[in-house]
């Protein structure tokens, strides 16, 4: 792996962001802003599928090979049509905002940006975040968006949300959707989604050309990723 990779992945495991989810209104400011992270992550995820697929009328085999074809629709039918723990079929977009309502943090600046997808209602700080995965997922290569969903986002999560898990059951808070979604994820990207996600990037990488290109791209989601972080980390203080 790239040395520059996993220095930023060292770096990304050591923020500070992660010592202040210790109380139930950190917990609130994190899910706030991390939930634009949760949903331009779909964006990734679709753009993969659009891209690896075919998702059009009349259908054409995808020039792809078959596995790695079974792998982006195994991971889309995990996360765009799950259950939640009462057996209620959801997205995982929305079992988190199921779970935000429980715990009591404000989802109206994502629901009001997902309706108008005008990134000028941003923070400027979000802004950058999100515009540069939009970016990705519209203009990107197969191998730029692989590299950019599985460095930026599969392979981070399992970890966090161990943090805030503990967080909840030691204050006794009862959030049952919140605690579903957090161990549901934990589940899939430790030990499903996260290993098919980097056997499907590493499939694509069938040049020099194409390892170059992911690489950086999967450094720069790294850098948006810290970047995010140090922004939800000044909100809370």
């Amino acid at each position: 792996m790239n040395l520059n990779i996993v220095n930023k992945q060292d770096l990304l495991t050591q923020h500070p962001v992660y010592n202040k989810l210790d109380s139930i209104q950190n917990i609130q400011i994190f899910m706030k802003y991390h939930v634009f992270a949760v949903w331009d992550f779909m964006s990734l995820l679709k753009s993969l599928q659009n891209k690896i697929t075919c998702t059009n009328v009349p259908w054409i085999e995808s020039d792809y090979d078959p596995e790695i074809v079974r792998l982006i629709n195994e991971i889309v039918i995990g996360e765009e049509s799950d259950q939640d723990q009462d057996g209620n079929i959801m997205s995982h977009y929305s079992l988190y905002l199921k779970g935000m309502d429980e715990i009591g943090a404000d989802s109206s600046n994502i629901k009001e940006f997902v309706k108008s997808l005008d990134l000028n209602q941003l923070p400027r700080e979000l802004r950058r975040v999100i515009g540069f995965h939009l970016d990705i997922a519209i203009n990107g290569k197969p191998h730029e968006v692989a590299a950019s969903f599985f460095y930026g986002r599969e392979k981070l999560i399992p970890e966090m949300f161990e943090a805030i898990k503990s967080v909840l059951r030691k204050n006794d808070f009862s959030c049952p959707t919140l605690e579903y979604y957090l161990v549901r994820h934990i589940e899939l990207d430790g030990d499903e989604h996260g290993p098919m996600a980097q056997k499907c990037l590493n499939k694509l990488l069938d040049t020099s050309a194409k390892i170059q290109e992911a690489q950086y791209v999967a450094i720069k989601s790294l850098e948006m990723r810290h970047y995010l972080w140090d922004f939800i980390l000044n909100q809370m203080s």
